[in-house]
């Protein structure tokens, strides 16, 4: 990617409400999303980085925009209507104090950023633009993103997609596996888990899933499998990068930590042309995960670039 420039990250705020002890009936505000805690990873790792995205004008939305702006995220790309209220995810502990989704809400599905909406000159002074599946669901926002998509292949604009399947949040698993398929030839850096690829491709057999998905002629692909590493896929070849073993904490956040090492590395240092770069791209990726899933929270802890060098250049 070009230095000078921004990254820019497309996708919905949420107010995570995780609760404070078992009884689940107090909670603690944090904000949350895969898209946000990218822009906002990435930003703590120096990058410059701007978030489009939906927010009102009540005090959750104010919330929102506050802590986004806290973590260095440009917001001039964003749009506010006062009507449009931000999703809450509700997150219970259990006995064990392990970590549950309970429930869901959103008030105002229907109030998406719109095609006319989006800035094309935001595109000129890009370098990356990332999006997860989260905005493919809904009719509008998959309209924007694909007008987004199209600014950033005129604009030369390297374009990373998390695939980041949420089940629940579509109407079912065919129309699910559809669209977030239909959406993989158009990016440039590809990321999914073993268990996103198996689901996606039909098939429990990991060389079969990638060998199947390497059909969408995608420059590169991310395969992340936890503790065992990522599969990187590349020039019809793929690559096992192995991950330094961690004792996990909290695994939340650990995917949106890996694609915000990634975005860092390729902005930095270009999209990678020989198998080393992408290693020494997988590397930094699988080391921003694996860091992040040692503290608790996605957001809260994502790495910041100090946590990362130790002082040193990378």
């Amino acid at each position: 990617m070009k230095n000078n420039k921004y990254v820019l990250t497309y996708g919905d705020a949420f107010v995570d409400y995780i609760a404070t002890n078992t009884t689940n009936t107090s909670f603690n505000r944090h904000l949350g999303g895969a898209t946000v805690n990218v822009a906002a990873g990435v930003s703590r790792l120096g990058i410059p980085s701007s978030f489009i995205t939906i927010t009102g004008d009540d005090e959750t939305s104010t919330f929102v925009r506050n802590e986004l702006v806290r973590e260095g995220v440009d917001l001039t790309h964003a749009i506010t209507m006062p009507e449009k209220r931000v999703s809450g995810v509700y997150i219970h502990l259990t006995p064990e104090f392990d970590r549950v989704f309970a429930s869901y809400v959103n008030e105002t599905p229907d109030l998406q950023v719109t095609e006319k909406q989006l800035n094309a000159k935001s595109f000129e002074q890009a370098s990356g633009f990332h999006f997860c599946s989260g905005t493919l669901f809904h009719p509008e926002a998959r309209a924007t993103t694909r007008k987004a998509i199209e600014l950033s292949k005129e604009h030369n604009v390297i374009c990373s997609y998390d695939v980041n399947i949420r089940p629940l949040r579509w109407e079912s698993e065919g129309h699910c596996r559809q669209i977030v398929m239909k959406f993989l030839p158009t990016a440039d850096i590809i990321k999914l888990t073993t268990e996103e690829l198996a689901f996606l491709m039909k098939t429990d057999s990991l060389e079969e899933g990638i060998e199947r998905l390497s059909g969408n002629a995608i420059p590169l692909v991310f395969v992340t499998d936890g503790e065992n590493g990522t599969y990187a896929v590349f020039q019809d070849q793929t690559i096992h990068v192995p991950v330094t073993p961690v004792q996990p904490v909290d695994t939340t956040g650990a995917g949106d930590a890996f694609m915000a090492g990634i975005i860092r590395h390729v902005y930095l240092n270009g999209f990678p042309t020989t198998q080393q770069e992408v290693i020494e791209c997988a590397d930094f990726g699988n080391r921003m995960g694996a860091l992040c899933a040692t503290k608790a929270g996605a957001l809260t802890a994502m790495p910041r670039i100090e946590e990362m060098t130790d002082g040193r250049e990378v």
